[in-house]
This record gives C-alpha cells, structure tokens and sequence, in this order.
C-alpha cells in the first residue's frame, strides 16, 4: 500500500498571524486581541479542534454508508483544556498541548442506538486526525 502525501505551506505575516496555503485554499490563523493578535481567524489549537470536527465528519459519513443507515448530517462540540504555561515560557510540569479534548458527536440518523455506537467507534478508529492525537506521531522540525 502506498502512502498519501499532503502538504502545506505557510508564510508569517506579524509576529502572531500565519497564512497557510493548502491546494486551493488559504487559511488565516491568528491569536485574539487580548494575547496580542489581530483577531483575523481561529488560533492554532482551534484548528486543531476544527480539524478533528471535519474529519469526524468525512469518516463519519463514510462509515455510515458501508454500515447501511442514512445519515443526513453530524453536529459536533468540541473542547480541550490546556495549560499555557509551557507556551509562555514557565516551569509546568504539564504537556504544552491539549491535556484532553472532549467531542460530542450528534447524529441525523436513522439508526439506531446500538449502531450508532458501533458506528461511532469505528469513526474514531478510523479518523486519521483521531488517531494523530491520540497517538504519538513523529515530528520532525528542522531549519530550510
């Protein structure tokens, strides 16, 4: 099997804003005004939250349609907790990260409840985004 590459660009536009390119698209990320931003898109971290909603939702759908049932959408709130201590520089013992992220998933469905929640594990066994935060993933950070 071989593997899918995706990739991304990204350029600095102020010490706080970033525009990542990806294909067609471009994302703004930014931080709110009161962490010195200028409040131009979602920061780093709710992308992440994002990310995890959308793919939630691609593979929820997938899964749905090989399982047999309709599924005419998904609804999700999504929240994580984290300590910014790290981040700003100070002693924690604490990961810089997430220390949990929290999904609720809602289903129009018309299945019931035993396979929704046989649906809903496969969805999170499945999802690529899912499983790079739940498992470690190797990053390599190195200067072009």
């Amino acid at each position: 099997m071989s593997l899918a590459t995706f990739k991304v660009t990204a350029e600095s536009e102020n010490p706080t804003k970033t525009v990542v390119r990806a294909g067609n698209f471009e994302m703004i990320i930014d931080e709110p005004k009161n962490l010195n931003g200028t409040d131009q898109g979602p920061n780093p971290v709710e992308y992440v939250l994002g990310a995890l909603a959308g793919c939630l939702n691609v593979v929820g759908h997938v899964v749905a349609r090989e399982m047999g049932f309709e599924l005419n959408g998904i609804s999700f709130e999504l929240e994580g907790d984290l300590d910014p201590a790290k981040f700003m520089g100070k002693a924690t013992e604490n990961r810089a990260g997430y220390q949990e992220i929290r999904a609720k998933v809602k289903a129009d469905s018309n299945a019931t409840e035993e396979q929704l929640r046989i649906w809903l594990a496969a969805v999170e066994a499945r999802c690529p985004v899912s499983d790079n935060l739940s498992r470690s993933t190797p990053v390599k950070i190195v200067l072009n």
